[in-house]
């Protein structure tokens, strides 16, 4: 069983940066399409960005131009840049892999203070 970990998550002050990881227990191939979603207390989780292997980046309209995906290698498949942070991004954000099954991590949190 495949298991992600991602990493990176902490508080930081609006307009600040974070770089969000995302480790798996075991080399991953075949992947489809690689993602972070988060989910703020209180409301459903939602889509960050998501990446396809052919290099297609999907954004939130709230974090285009902030934000940015990029994809890894086969044991840390993907990683988010989120620059220019703002309070309204404080959420639990997870790790999400699509391969023939889909995988998510336990989720890290970023928290923007104003």
């Amino acid at each position: 069983q495949v298991q992600l970990e991602e990493s990176g998550g902490g508080l930081v002050q609006a307009g600040e940066s974070l770089r969000l990881s995302c480790a798996a227990s075991e080399n991953i191939f075949g992947i489809n399409r690689v993602g972070w979603y988060r989910q703020a207390l209180g409301k459903q989780r939602e889509l960050v960005a998501t990446i396809t292997s052919d290099g297609r980046a999907n954004y939130a309209d709230s974090v285009k131009g902030r934000f940015t995906i990029s994809r890894g290698n086969a044991k840390n498949p993907v990683y988010l840049q989120m620059n220019s942070l703002k309070p309204e991004d404080t959420a639990v954000y997870y790790c999400n892999l699509v391969t023939f099954r889909e995988y998510w991590g336990q989720g890290t949190q970023v928290t923007v203070s104003s």
